[in-house]
């Protein structure tokens, strides 16, 4: 006979493993309650809060707008009509009354047009209040969505194809949050917990000083949390057993989060998933889940399967792209062993200094695309290379990286590819302006000139806060990319703003550059030696021979008055008696120097004006 202390243990267990068994109905009601929470403190914080939308404001729309401003001129008139006062006070209003009307018990279609009122107010006020919903408020119009459609559909089939769409939006916004939490070192650590409590948007003295009291328990903390994101779709299996610990830990996470961290909406909206996670992660063999129709699963592992098929084939599309080198496969061998891919204008009969380009960190010469075009109208021969590791340039070194292989990358590509004779111009973006400098040393005289273009200086890590606090986040970024790459997920990245602005022959091959892997991961060495050999920097920069050319962009300098000093010390090192110039362009940003033609049009006239100078071809006027 068992005794009484075992049995009321299995009792206990019993209690909390296993299924949360809810029916359809149940699911749907639950989810659309929750979720009207949300909609209703939602809209009655944007009425009695209207002072965020005046101007000045947190969402003082005619600010805001200019985020919208590449719409459609329909989609435009919309949104300018739901930040209408009176239309925008309606709509809250109306709100507030379809989200009270939700909370009342019943099981009507009328639901069905409440929530998708709900759902599609959401979205179109959304834009109009982006600041200060933190995701909650597209969580609810989700779930509301899907919930208002399966409401106003007869057929159930149709209803648990809903519903396993939410269920799978809830899984997913548990993964995918997991997973780039374990991209980022303070997370694997656990000391992103004391990180986040710290900050003034989300932060909390209180449990910061906790953090700092118990690092060991704050360790625990962040891992778990890490645990349960990463880890939320184990509760499908072996019958739902651990579906109740999950669920209810998810459920505690939130509300810890809403009491600590101000983010009080996100308990009902995120929690609003949670019964439709149930319903779907109970055996179909329970008598409250009967006749659930499951087959959107196959479907959806279906079409994952042929979105795979699709995701490889533009990888090894793009892949072979990338890998074709320029001008019939000419490729130029280092003393480190790599292999170069350079292009070039580059004649036998040509005079005059070539102009070599250097790239930044993750970036490739595509970048430099409306300087190319300048020279070519003027007359100017240029050459340019993705360093080892980018695009065809390929990496076959044995040691450690360091910038000083690049820096001899360089040396050897100037030696091999530019005529016995002829001085070159090394021209800079970024870390390659830093690698230009550096080989301007190891080149001597060859080197008629160097241009530095928004360059990195080697004493910035130590000599600005914000550049020191932005490393992590760099490598963070860039590794993040790298394995989302490496996952095949390219296939979903959108063509960013400054390729669009490329000259329009270069864009395709630079998306594929900018999709390819390798970039990130040649990007992530690079700044990982660049990091270290910047922090270990004496202070003094080795002096020049040679003219200079200092372009800063404006942006760059306003954020950071310390690179403005820092670009007056490139300037510095070079000889008095030579040809130097300062200059910042004026609007520009860090990339938008090169890749923007409003602010590189500037910047090629200071570059032509300056060759033109120090005794390069004559110069065409840059259109």
């Amino acid at each position: 006979m068992p005794s009484p202390f075992r049995t009321r243990a299995g009792a206990a267990l019993s209690a909390l493993l296993g299924p949360v068994p809810l029916s359809r109905s149940q699911a749907l009601g639950a989810s659309e309650r929750l979720s009207a929470v949300t909609s209703l403190l939602s809209s009655l914080e944007h009425l009695t809060h209207r002072r965020h939308r005046r101007p000045g404001g947190l969402n003082d729309w005619s600010i805001s707008r200019e985020s919208y401003a590449g719409q459609s001129r329909p989609v435009r008139r919309l949104l300018d009509l739901a930040a209408a006062e009176r239309v925008n006070t309606a709509l809250h209003a109306g709100r507030v009354a379809a989200s009270a009307a939700l909370l009342l018990p019943g099981h009507g279609r009328w639901r069905g047009a409440a929530n998708l009122f709900l759902g599609v107010s959401g979205a179109l006020l959304y834009p109009v209040h982006r600041y200060g919903t933190d995701g909650s408020d597209q969580a609810a119009g989700l779930v509301q969505t899907a919930t208002g459609l399966a409401r106003l559909s007869t057929t159930p089939q149709v209803q648990d194809a809903l519903l396993w769409y939410v269920a799978i939006q809830s899984n997913l916004s548990y993964l995918v949050s997991g997973w780039v939490k374990l991209l980022g070192p303070d997370w694997r650590s656990g000391s992103a917990l004391s990180g986040v409590m710290r900050t003034r948007t989300y932060g909390n003295r209180h449990v910061w000083l906790l953090t700092r009291r118990f690092p060991r328990s704050a360790r625990l903390v962040a891992h778990g949390v890490l645990a349960l994101e990463c880890l939320f779709p184990v509760l499908y299996l072996k019958g739902g057993r651990l579906t109740r610990p999950v669920l209810g830990s998810a459920l505690a996470f939130h509300v810890v989060n809403g009491f600590v961290m101000g983010l009080g909406r996100f308990i009902p909206s995120f929690a609003a998933m949670h019964p439709v996670v149930a319903y779907t992660s109970t055996p179909r063999s329970h008598p409250a889940v009967a006749g659930r129709d499951d087959r959107l699963l196959g479907s959806l592992a279906l079409l994952a399967g042929a979105a795979a098929v699709g995701a490889a084939s533009v990888a090894v599309s793009r892949r072979l792209r990338v890998t074709d080198g320029a001008q019939g496969g000419w490729t130029v061998p280092t003393r480190h062993g790599n292999e170069l891919s350079p292009m070039s204008t580059v004649s036998a009969g040509g005079a005059g200094p070539v102009v070599v380009f250097e790239h930044g960190l993750g970036a490739f010469p595509a970048h430099f695309g409306w300087y190319t075009r300048a020279l070519n109208a003027a007359g100017v021969e240029w050459l340019a290379c993705a360093r080892a590791g980018y695009g065809p340039s390929r990496r076959l070194a044995a040691e450690p990286y360091t910038l000083e292989e690049s820096v001899g990358d360089l040396a050897d590509l100037v030696a091999a590819a530019v005529p016995e004779g002829r001085q070159v111009v090394l021209a800079g973006h970024s870390l390659g302006g830093e690698i230009a400098r550096r080989a301007a040393v190891r080149l001597g005289e060859r080197v008629h000139a160097v241009v530095y273009l928004d360059s990195s200086h080697p004493g910035q890590l130590n000599r600005s806060g914000q550049q020191d606090k932005n490393s992590g986040m760099i490598d963070e970024t860039v590794g993040a990319l790298m394995v989302s790459l490496r996952l095949g997920l390219g296939v979903l990245m959108q063509t960013p703003e400054w390729i669009k602005n490329l000259p329009a022959p270069l864009r395709g091959r630079a998306m594929a550059e900018y999709a390819d892997p390798r970039l990130w991961t040649a990007a992530r060495r690079e700044w990982r030696a660049a990091e270290r050999d910047f922090r270990a920097f004496d202070g003094a920069l080795d002096p020049l021979d040679t003219h200079a050319l200092v372009l800063s962009a404006q942006h760059t300098v306003d954020r950071d008055p310390e690179h403005l000093l820092m670009h007056q010390d490139l300037a510095a090192a070079h000889a008095p008696e030579r040809v130097v110039r300062t200059v910042v362009v004026e609007g520009a940003d860090h990339d938008g120097i090169l890749t923007s033609p409003e602010h590189a049009a500037p910047a090629i006239r200071h570059l032509l004006d300056f060759l033109a100078e120090i005794g390069s071809p004559a110069t065409v006027e840059v259109r």
